[in-house]
């Protein structure tokens, strides 16, 4: 034995990569990390009910998430909440579900046609616009210098003028203590859609716009007449990519 070993005791940390994917390997868990990317709250009732699993199993799968640092929770009386643990968890599970493989599920009726398609249009990603429009405001805002690729996405002056011009409140590095601009790999397209703060302010101007509306329960966002006029004007954006089409049922189109 050296003599570091008679003299010492030492703990050393590194990730744990394992546990985390461990955490996800289970599709029920993943299926409600997914349906938290809405940014809301939700009992545990609610989250049975979503993943049709018996109330018990979804307590021992949110206990398991909380105490990995993928959920947090809160009470109100007797009811116990739900969330995911801030934006650094959603745009983590945005990016792992932009790599992960594709797998097929079944469609059973006109209605859920409907509703993926619009769900791979426009939804949020916890509190910022992810699918085929989110990708292309953030593609439209780099074509236009408003973000510059500079060792990664970074807003610019122009950019910081065209927010403000749109009475969009700062969103500077310090707000929310998050990054300013960030990316995550959105799954629908396998392209990057906007986040960070600069993300969350524009998505929270165009829902105090009514630039777009949110279905009750989904995570699903619907362009408006005025939004398609707003996205037209500042972005230039066309129709095709301001209503959902039926080539988005294909995630790689």
């Amino acid at each position: 034995m050296s003599q570091w070993d008679a003299d010492h005791e030492s703990i050393a940390e590194t990730p744990d990569l394992a546990a985390l994917a461990a955490l996800l390997a289970d599709r029920t868990r993943a299926a409600m990390c997914m349906a938290l990317l809405d940014g809301g709250a939700w009992t545990a009732g609610e989250l049975a009910e979503y993943a049709a699993v018996a109330p018990s199993t979804t307590t021992e799968h949110l206990n398991l998430l909380v105490a990995g640092g993928l959920l947090a929770e809160e009470r109100q009386g007797r009811r116990r909440y739900v969330r995911l643990a801030g934006p650094d968890t959603a745009e983590a599970l945005e990016n792992l579900a932009g790599l992960a493989p594709y797998r097929q599920v079944p469609v059973r009726s006109l209605a859920e046609a409907n509703q993926r398609r619009a769900l791979h249009h426009a939804r949020t990603c916890y509190d910022h616009i992810a699918g085929a429009l989110g990708v292309a405001i953030c593609e439209a805002m780099t074509e236009r210098g408003l973000l510059a690729r500079d060792y990664g996405l970074v807003l610019t002056c122009a950019g910081a003028e065209w927010l403000a011009g749109l009475g969009i409140p700062d969103a500077g590095p310090s707000a929310a203590h998050r990054a300013h601009v960030r990316t995550c790999l959105d799954w629908t397209v396998r392209r990057h859609h906007l986040s960070g703060a600069v993300g969350a302010a524009l998505c929270r101007h165009a829902l105090e716009r009514e630039w777009i509306v949110k279905t009750p329960a989904t995570r699903i966002l619907t362009v408006t007449e005025a939004g398609r006029q707003a996205f037209r004007g500042h972005l230039g954006l066309d129709g095709d990519v301001l209503s959902p089409s039926t080539a988005l049922l294909s995630p790689r189109a």
